[in-house]
């Protein structure tokens, strides 16, 4: 079902930015993840509203929203072969978006099927309509996946790549890409018969795991070990982040499992901003320790513990 970020904010088409950002910031503070731990309609709602934002706040992709549509968004759809198609259809007597018999198109699909492997592009529209005389032959577009690293994708480095069958190739990974991303590379795919241009490469990133960073949107988690010392007097411990390591205070009395946030140090936005960076405390007892002298401490420890900690599981029963 296509999405429409107008819907999702409750906004007027119409509607400036500054009103789009307040609406924004309403939302997002009911719906975040921090305010709703564990609601997952909440996690996806707010996902909802950061993409509608996006969407609305960036002048190039309102506009293509506002004329195409949901589909418009698409990675790697050209609005130039779209406004042809519709040109060429309302010139031949048909509604764009329907076939002959009534049934709803793709657009992206249409052009796909008409123009690709064929010498296709807006160029070759004038010799499929009878209009004119065809231009130069286009040459065909290329689909290949290549894997990418982790870091390489949350910094949007620029990396070199090397499509299976293909030369090398310096690509700058854009803001917000993921797994799946699919990034197009003008005039690098199939050579044309004759003069004509050469077709796009489309490259679909699959971004391999990285050992201790995991994803959740734009934003990072970690696990960081703490000794139970660091836990209950506090302390300031190393922090990686993708940027490199970052000094971080660990609160004292706080509970292994606690999350701390390292502001805008997470995955790149496609609005030029920055994820955060979010630590889970992962208590760790010494290893190698003495036996005897590790009992003794906690036994000691045991004593400071007056009540049962694991009480209010028994009341809700």
């Amino acid at each position: 079902m296509d999405r429409d970020p107008y819907e999702i904010l409750g906004v007027a088409r119409d509607a400036p930015d500054d009103e789009i950002k307040s609406v924004y910031r309403r939302l997002a503070r009911e719906t975040h993840p921090d305010v709703n731990p564990g609601d997952e309609a909440a996690e996806e709602r707010f996902k909802e509203i950061s993409w509608a934002k996006e969407v609305l706040l960036d002048n190039e992709k309102r506009q293509r929203f506002d004329e195409f549509g949901d589909e418009g968004l698409a990675a790697g759809f050209d609005p130039e072969k779209a406004r042809a198609y519709q040109q060429w259809a309302r010139r031949a007597g048909r509604s764009p978006g329907h076939d002959q018999f009534g049934g709803d198109v793709d657009v992206e699909d249409l052009l796909s099927q008409l123009f690709q492997g064929r010498g296709g592009g807006a160029q070759g529209f004038e010799g499929m309509r009878g209009f004119g005389r065809q231009g130069p032959l286009r040459g065909s577009d290329l689909e290949a996946e290549v894997g990418v690293d982790f870091l390489d994708v949350v910094r949007s480095a620029e990396v070199e790549l090397k499509p299976e069958g293909r030369p090398k190739l310096k690509v700058s990974i854009p803001p917000g890409a993921r797994d799946g991303t699919r990034i197009r590379l003008a005039g690098q795919g199939a050579p044309a018969p004759g003069e004509g241009p050469p077709g796009d490469l489309f490259i679909r990133l699959r971004v391999r795991p990285h050992a201790f960073f995991k994803r959740e949107g734009d934003d990072l988690r970690i696990d960081v070990p703490v000794t139970i010392p660091e836990l209950v007097l506090g302390a300031e411990i190393d922090v990686p982040t993708p940027d490199g390591p970052v000094r971080m205070t660990v609160p004292s009395g706080s509970q292994a499992g606690r999350r701390l946030r390292l502001r805008e140090k997470g995955a790149r936005r496609r609005d030029g901003g920055r994820g955060d960076l979010y630590v889970r405390l992962d208590a760790v007892l010494p290893e190698h320790a003495d036996a005897e002298k590790l009992e003794a401490a906690v036994r000691e420890l045991e004593a400071l513990y007056p009540d049962d900690v694991r009480a209010h599981l028994r009341e809700g029963l």
